[in-house]
């Protein structure tokens, strides 16, 4: 088999990857909402892929790895990389997890991030009730939520005072705040999580997505302040997201000194740039997200990796749209027993059940999702279903 093209084209300002073979068969991916921008990355790197034989997945990725980096110029990497496994199992006529070593659990289970203006509330105390309230109250029955905060949210911006820094409006990149914390900050932070969590109650987890923008103290302070609250965990409050480092040595600071479950990893590409934060146990739980780690066999590699030196694994997925869906589910059903939940990608638009065949609407149920056992990753796009969502440059994207 070889690969005869690839196409990329923005749908909902998610890239879709389609890469097509001499065979017939399609393999389909997606980048992370909204990196609309990285289309032409895509492209870059056709010359490299055409003519190769799509079912020797890792050889290929070779020809390009070195031209990916970290979050958003991975993604482009991993999404290839996503879309050639769903060849090879469409070729093998196997589910992906049966080529990643066959499924650990027949169901995966998933955790909400719960973004403040989808529950039409704040941050105060009083918001984070109704926030909570907001989330046990999804038909999907999500046992786990991650509540973004502080450095993470508009926290910053609405509180005055919440920190010492100077708020920027306008800022070129995403969560630009960092700094001290003033002691009004810190204490209307605590009693927003305490509000949260307490009205969730012991039955449902709850985890915090913090920054990045803590000081190393100020993010010790927190996670101790945490403790009584039995978080999942606190997620990069040091670095994260965009940042085009790690900093294990400061992340470990803070864990040796907490009970609080630490946690970073989705802005992080491929497994070196893990090494020193696993083999130090700078973090007790890792997020790599399979659209930017350097795709789902990289993850599931971090993932074992992780295991060997107890460290658990939450993989990140907030906007990878029903794609990114369909590959986390694949990846998941075979981590190893450190595996938490992944992030549900929740943020893309209901139009994607109707323009894609495999989930008969939204699959989770009781906090969980059935593996299904459809050939590759699951899900096709409908042509004649996807096409009025097409800009003009991206017209020709299904023929």
């Amino acid at each position: 088999m070889k690969i005869t093209d690839i196409k990329c084209a923005v749908i909902a300002s998610s890239p879709v990857i389609r890469i097509t073979t001499d065979e017939g068969i399609t393999g389909w991916s997606q980048i992370e909402t909204p990196k609309p921008y990285l289309q032409p990355i895509v492209m870059q790197l056709k010359s490299w892929l055409v003519g190769q034989d799509p079912v020797n997945v890792e050889r290929v990725v070779k020809r390009i790895r070195v031209r990916g980096g970290f979050k958003p110029w991975g993604a482009a990497v991993s999404a290839i990389e996503t879309a050639l496994w769903d060849i090879a199992g469409k070729a093998a006529n196997v589910p992906v997890y049966r080529l990643l070593g066959g499924k650990v659990r027949d169901q995966v289970r998933t955790y909400r991030t719960l973004y403040h203006h989808e529950a039409g509330v704040g941050h105060t105390p009083e918001d984070y009730v109704r926030w909570a309230e907001y989330g046990k109250a999804l038909p999907e029955g999500f046992t786990m939520f991650k509540l973004p905060t502080s450095f993470h949210s508009s926290m910053v911006s609405d509180m005055e005072g919440f920190h010492y820094g100077a708020v920027q409006k306008d800022a070129p990149f995403p969560y630009p705040h960092k700094g001290l914390i003033s002691q009004l900050g810190f204490e209307h932070l605590v009693a927003c999580v305490t509000a949260a969590k307490e009205t969730l109650g012991k039955g449902i987890g709850l985890a915090v997505d913090a920054g990045p923008g803590y000081l190393a103290h100020d993010a010790l302070r927190f996670a101790k302040a945490m403790e009584p609250l039995h978080l999942l965990w606190v997620e990069d409050m040091i670095t994260g997201d965009y940042s085009p480092f790690v900093n294990p040595d400061v992340f470990r600071e803070v864990t040796r000194a907490t009970t609080t479950p630490i946690h970073t990893g989705e802005q992080i590409y491929l497994r070196q740039n893990f090494k020193a934060l696993i083999e130090s146990h700078a973090v007790n739980v890792v997020g790599p997200d399979p659209c930017d780690c350097g795709g789902i066999a990289e993850l599931k590699w971090i993932a074992e990796y992780a295991d060997l030196h107890g460290i658990a694994i939450a993989p990140h997925g907030t906007a990878n749209g029903i794609l990114g869906l369909a590959a986390l589910i694949q990846v998941c059903a075979t981590l190893p027993d450190n595996f938490i939940a992944f992030e549900f990608p929740a943020r893309f638009e209901s139009f994607w059940y109707d323009i894609t065949e495999g989930f008969d609407g939204v699959p989770v149920k009781n906090g969980m999702i059935d593996v299904p056992d459809r050939p590759g990753l699951g899900v096709n796009l409908i042509p004649e279903a996807a096409r009025k969502y097409l800009s003009e440059e991206d017209a020709d994207f299904f023929d």
